[in-house]
């Protein structure tokens, strides 16, 4: 039996699966789908145009991003994987690319032998801008052109809500 705090939402169907198991309606799962399916089209062409137009990975403009709006545009490396949804290593492997390339630097974390912070640089400040662009046209385009502002809205209120 299901306490009211484990409870599923007001509204929510459930189905059995033969199994004794609860899990997703064919409607769940169909919305599940088109979820991953409209994530993973939109993501790609974002990639694909920042690439194309300015050399740049989504996955290295967002670290971009990340520290350009972090306090003195700095972040522990830590902090900055959990940002990017990135693991510790490959952060570490991106922001090497960003260093080499002039657009990050990297210093030990004052008080902590062991904490490593990642700054953005003037030229990546720069290049951000440069590439906001792009990745902001893209987004207009491809994301909010094809939506009314009714299903802005809602989307908004449950992408937070599955972001809780």
């Amino acid at each position: 039996m299901e306490t009211e705090a484990h409870a599923p939402p007001t509204g929510t169907v459930r189905e059995e699966t033969g199994r004794g198991r609860s899990g997703p309606t064919r409607e769940q799962l169909g919305a599940w789908r088109s979820f991953l399916r409209a994530h993973a089209t939109i993501t790609k062409v974002l990639e694909s145009e920042l690439v194309a137009e300015q050399d740049l990975s989504l996955a290295a403009y967002d670290v971009l991003v990340q520290l350009a709006e972090a306090p003195d545009r700095r972040r522990r490396m830590t902090e900055l994987a959990d940002a990017v949804l990135l693991s510790r290593s490959g952060v570490t492997r991106l922001v090497d690319r960003l260093e080499r390339a002039g657009l990050v630097t990297r210093s030990p974390v004052a008080n902590d032998g062991r904490g490593v912070a990642a700054e953005l640089t003037r030229a990546g400040l720069g290049r951000l801008r440069t590439a906001s662009r792009t990745h902001l046209r893209g987004i207009g385009t491809h994301f909010a052109a094809r939506l009314h502002e009714d299903d802005l809205g809602a989307l908004e209120r449950i992408s937070r809500r599955l972001a809780e």
